[in-house]
């Protein structure tokens, strides 16, 4: 068992060395000029700024610098917000983002389970198919259609939520960025559970049950639920850093101030600091996700922890 987590360690850190060099020689192949602002800069301030962020130095030099500065824990300063850590802007947007993101995986959770559960109990029926067919669809609409949608009918037609904007401690306004961002992984979730929940459905201890007279829902909860979850919890590590990495959009749309905004711009302005730490955080993110997805997996198939 350590073995097996000493080596998932060991290979999370080579991913996250792969990650930062690939982003760090993308950002430089980008062209253009950070320093350039839309007023003219004197040449000896522009001088002193690129020596002040390592722009005068070689590619390769920059890259020794910058992993270095990481492996301490020091992103470095903002190119475009002068004088600003990344490590501030981070801390001060990204908890929007995850308040955002753990909103949106309780609401893909409430409704992609429950339902691939019941169209696994009526298989075939009239039930199954419609959702089936209502997760179909809400894998193939992206959420920035529904989105403008949702804000349009609910916000300005019926008023009954806010349309834009974020207070985090008024829940009205997480309500449509928060279902919005959560249907799509709810569809997944429910063809994910549904799949689990036919394949043990069709065990022999299942089949002996039903012979001993058991309750199907007895059956379905006790008995099945926690072999028939297994490929849903290893989609939920993986969905829920790619919901707080994918919310940049939804941000966008619903005038959240979370750190997708900040990472947009600093696309824009190629401010390369703030590209990067957003960069290795979502990285960072991705790796616990499915790190505690392996952990959560062995916890529910007793052959994983045999093999483990």
């Amino acid at each position: 068992m350590f073995k097996a987590l000493f080596s998932r360690l060991i290979q999370s850190l080579l991913v996250l060395l792969v990650l930062f060099t690939v982003t760090f020689f993308l950002v430089k192949a980008m062209p253009g000029n950070p320093l350039n602002r839309e007023k003219a800069m004197p040449e000896h301030i522009r001088v002193k700024l690129e020596h002040y962020y390592g722009l005068d130095k070689p590619v390769l030099a920059q890259y020794g610098i910058q992993l270095g500065r990481y492996l301490q824990g020091d992103p470095g300063y903002s190119i475009r917000l002068e004088g600003r850590e990344v490590t501030d802007i981070i801390s001060q947007a990204f908890p929007v983002s995850f308040q955002l993101g753990v909103l949106a995986m309780g609401v893909a959770i409430t409704i992609g389970i429950p339902a691939g559960c019941l169209a696994a109990a009526r298989k075939n029926g009239l039930i199954d198919v419609m959702a089936m067919s209502i997760a179909m669809f809400g894998i193939c609409l992206p959420s920035f259609v529904i989105g403008p949608l949702l804000a349009e009918f609910f916000g300005r037609k019926l008023q009954l939520l806010p349309a834009f904007g974020w207070d985090a401690i008024d829940p009205k306004t997480w309500i449509l960025p928060a279902v919005t961002l959560g249907l799509a992984y709810a569809a997944y979730l429910s063809r994910l559970t549904r799949a689990g929940m036919l394949e043990t459905l069709s065990q022999d201890f299942v089949r002996t049950a039903k012979a001993k007279g058991v309750p199907g829902w007895k059956i379905l909860i006790r008995h099945c639920l926690r072999g028939g979850l297994i490929p849903a919890v290893a989609y939920i590590g993986p969905a829920f850093a790619g919901i707080i990495s994918g919310s940049l959009v939804i941000e966008t749309v619903f005038q959240v101030p979370g750190l997708g905004r900040h990472f947009i711009k600093s696309i824009e302005t190629l401010d390369a600091p703030v590209i990067m730490g957003v960069t290795m955080l979502y990285g960072t993110l991705v790796i616990v996700a499915n790190f505690l997805t392996d952990l959560a997996g062995i916890w529910l198939n007793p052959r994983l922890r045999k093999s483990s």
